[in-house]
């Protein structure tokens, strides 16, 4: 067995293969950025190196450097996790030339799986059932407008070496395939170094699952059944689960065959995952295969019981699968949620930040698993893929698993940046996705007008108000004891306040009691028990239904809680108070109408506009780029330009001011 392992990459990927390398008794080696230095990842490894500056170009990517690395630190391994160099067939040829194995496929296995065109040709001599779509390079947008009218729309534009969602674009007419075809391949040419462009039919209603295999290197190929990963936006997964809620057993069998055949097609060995696009009739199409452990193989682990890197170790370093097909059985239901450092209410765009606050739910053994490589003040910075954490939980059947998904958002604590746990427990909560009707489309259907928290309604629009008269009271009670030793007592006796949600105003009276209190809402009963204590900002109650979990951000008299992705700011008045304040004025925020305004940090790539320019509502006015993602920003009017307030090149701030119209 392999002495030393040198992990070629960071973050929770890092930290999860440090975890299985020690069990396994082997000592690892991390690497690191100037970023990363004081990284979760470089803390937990026996051994760090430094590799350059923030830019992955510069650091994770320069496979001289990680050479460098491991004939330092006598490292006779190396697990590329994904992203970086994972799939990169010249890296593994590099390492094999110096005697390190690589932990992942054969070199050939990863070129030929690589690249898309060629993959589907593969797939297609294999019997794999593949997307219809010219499966060439396309040369200019002519062609690719030409192509796509005999393909019929609506048509996928694909980067053949792209992946986690970067060069894709839909397009249902010409002009979109014209504006896609660019922006595809500019988004490839940044993300990958190669633009090349192949357009395939983008099937309706599509659902998007996938198949883990593992094989060894003298033959054996099994696969570890099924993924659904429908939950996306721009084209990147956010919810996965194991299994999927549609596959019937006969097209499992037959996703399962085609997958196994195509890695023993490639000579397969090591994890790796054949990706489908399944329509509503159950019929499935090969995407791709990623030669390398997939984000989301926590859910294959939790339903089958295996160590996917274990597995990925004892391959590379020679050995055989010790499991059968036969032998491969699958309890339970698994779902992961992907945390991201993202703005929900712009359209996911990514965030940046220090996690001033970062509190993870309970894993007290109960079916929670969180992979992260984050702590409190941990940086989410604008060079690395916006990951917070990856959340799964694990219950009997699905309905237990989204109800424990759904307690471990809620406890989630994190601020600092923006982040989407909101939005996920959203998702969890709608009827759809308790229902399992999935496509790709699911939030651009659900979420048209993008993310915005839902408001408290009926009974819990209640005990949002009950929990904030509650708190509130709490903190009253240490303002009145203010300067006087040891811990601040319980407030004692009852207490009337004034709560206002939104433009309405209830009457709350609190009985305060030693283990929580009887709350009466406009004279409607509620009863609660609860251990919270000041100043924690996670609120968890026992009422007559169950446990349940607020988060609780706090100015003043004000409150904003959330619950289940409902959200809501409530204001806790004496009878005074509330009198008091309705005689105060209303503030009118700023009209920015006449600007479009940067939606992210982030780089101006291009700028569409110039002075005294008239532009028509919906035309493209400038591009920026962040995290390597190309978002085009539109007039949402008709407009003269007035000012430029920036130029191509300039670094941007959020909300940063980029064309102004008179």
């Amino acid at each position: 067995m392999f002495k030393k392992i040198l992990i070629a990459n960071r973050g929770e990927i890092a930290c999860r293969v440090i975890r299985s390398a020690r069990e396994m008794g082997i000592a690892t080696v991390a690497v690191y950025s100037d970023a990363d230095k004081g990284a979760l990842h470089v803390r937990m490894a026996d051994e760090a190196v430094h590799v350059g500056p923030p830019p992955a170009s510069e650091s994770y990517l320069v496979m001289d450097k990680i050479l460098a690395a491991i004939r330092e630190t006598g490292a006779d391994a190396v697990h590329p996790g994904y992203g970086f160099l994972s799939e990169n067939a010249d890296f593994a040829r590099a390492l094999e030339a110096a005697g390190i194995t690589f932990i992942g496929p054969p070199p050939d296995a990863i070129a030929a799986m690589g690249d898309k065109i060629e993959s589907k040709k593969l797939a297609d001599a294999a019997g794999v059932s593949t997307v219809p779509g010219h499966m060439d390079t396309i040369a200019d947008v002519a062609e690719a407008i030409r192509i796509s009218r005999d393909i019929g729309y609506p048509v996928m534009i694909k980067a053949s070496a792209g992946g986690g969602g970067k060069g894709m674009r839909i397009a249902y007419s010409e002009a979109e395939v014209e504006e896609g075809f660019r922006s595809a391949q500019n988004e490839a040419r940044s993300s990958f170094g190669d633009d090349r462009i192949f357009i395939e039919k983008f099937i309706e209603e599509p659902r998007h699952i996938e198949i883990q295999v593992l094989a060894d290197a003298h033959g054996n190929v099994i696969h570890l059944g099924e993924r659904e990963c429908s939950i996306q936006r721009r084209h990147q997964k956010v919810v996965e689960e194991a299994p999927s809620p549609f596959l019937d057993a006969e097209t499992r069998a037959a996703m399962g065959v085609q997958s196994c055949a195509l890695a023993a097609a490639v000579g397969y060995s090591s994890a790796g995952t054949v990706e489908f696009i399944v329509d509503k009739d159950r019929n499935f199409y090969f995407l791709e295969m990623n030669t390398r452990l997939q984000v989301e193989h926590p859910v294959t682990e939790m339903v089958t019981g295996l160590d996917l890197v274990e597995q990925m170790i004892r391959v590379a370093n020679g050995e055989k699968l010790e499991l059968a097909q036969d032998d491969v059985t699958f309890t339970g239901w698994a779902i992961e949620t992907r945390v991201y450092a993202e703005d929900p209410s712009r359209s996911f765009l990514p965030a940046i930040g220090r996690l001033v606050r970062y509190r993870a739910p309970n894993q007290d053994g109960i079916g929670v698993r969180i992979d992260t490589g984050v702590g409190e003040g941990s940086e989410i910075s604008m060079f690395y893929d916006p990951m917070i954490a990856k959340l799964a939980t694990y219950g009997a059947d699905r309905a237990d698993a989204i109800a424990r998904m759904q307690d471990a958002l809620d406890g989630y604590f994190i601020r600092g940046t923006g982040h989407n746990t909101a939005f996920l427990a959203s998702v969890m909560a709608h009827p759809r996705f308790a229902q399992g009707r999935l496509t790709t489309n699911f939030i651009a259907e659900e979420y048209p007008d993008g993310y915005a928290p839902a408001a408290p309604e009926g009974d819990l629009r209640d005990r949002f108000a009950a929990v904030a008269a509650y708190v509130h009271g709490r903190y009253a009670a240490r303002a009145r004891q203010n300067g006087v030793a040891g811990t601040p007592a319980l407030p004692s006796g009852e207490a009337t306040w004034q709560v206002q949600i939104g433009a309405d105003t209830n009457t709350v009276n609190v009985d305060h009691r030693t283990d929580g209190a009887e709350i009466a809402v406009d004279g409607r009963q509620i009863a609660l028990t609860t251990s919270w204590t000041l100043g924690d900002p996670v609120f968890a109650a026992n009422f007559d239904d169950g446990v349940a979990t607020f988060q609780i951000d706090r100015t003043g008299v004000s409150y904003r809680l959330t619950h289940r992705g409902v959200e809501a700011d409530i204001r806790v008045l004496s009878a005074r108070g509330a009198a008091l304040n309705a005689r105060m004025p209303e503030k009118v925020p700023p009209d920015l109408s006449r600007f479009v305004l940067s939606p992210m940090p982030g780089l101006l790539v291009s700028l569409a506009a110039e002075v005294g320019l008239q532009v028509r509502a919906g035309e493209e006015v400038a591009v920026v780029e962040a995290m390597k993602m190309e978002n085009v920003l539109r007039a949402a009017a008709d407009g003269v330009v007035k000012t430029l307030h920036a130029a191509p090149g300039d670094s941007l701030v959020v909300d940063q001011p980029i064309v102004e119209f008179e």
